[in-house]
């Protein structure tokens, strides 16, 4: 077993302190803003997880509170947006001829791929977005796209060159 160098042990300390110090805040704040005692601890949870991530940031920290509830949220949009996407994934599913319904497996794959899609595109306006899955899924060009949304081409050309240019981005961070 090797020995915790003395930056790593403050960091492990700096960790412990802010856990031990707001954990009980956090899942207060949590269960005001939540209807069920569980969600609000498995989120707590979650959030200090997503913490040990990034240690680095605890020790510039002025704000714990402001920066743990920040996170806290995220997770909670991330977790109810996740939630939509599967049910409406589900819902999709269940008009499907019997035939035609994925395996387990196959299921698992598709929505995490969904989800990964919806992260990817999360912050486009939605004619943006809608013009991109038009594009890249329907395989529509940009003149039966400016068609359906009832825009110009430019317009499309202007949306495909945002949304490429956000997803870009987005795989970079």
């Amino acid at each position: 077993m090797r020995p915790i160098s003395p930056d790593a042990a403050s960091l492990q300390q700096d960790v412990h302190g802010l856990y031990s110090d707001h954990h009980a805040w956090l899942l207060n704040w949590l269960r005001r803003r939540l209807r069920h005692a569980d969600n609000a601890a498995d989120l707590a949870q979650d959030t200090f997880l997503y913490v040990l991530g990034r240690p680095e940031q605890i020790r510039e920290l002025h704000q714990p509170r402001a920066w743990l509830s920040t996170i806290a949220h995220g997770l909670l949009v991330d977790k109810v947006r996740r939630q939509r996407l599967e049910q409406a994934y589900l819902t999709a599913i269940a008009q499907l001829p019997e035939p035609e319904v994925p395996a387990p497996e196959t299921r698992l794959i598709l929505l995490e791929t969904l989800a990964q899609i919806d992260a990817l595109l999360d912050g486009l306006k939605p004619k943006v977005r809608t013009a991109f899955l038009l594009s890249r899924l329907e395989g529509l060009g940009y003149q039966e796209i400016a068609e359906r949304l009832e825009i110009s081409v430019s317009s499309v050309e202007k949306y495909m060159a945002t949304a490429i240019r956000h997803c870009y981005l987005a795989q970079r961070k």
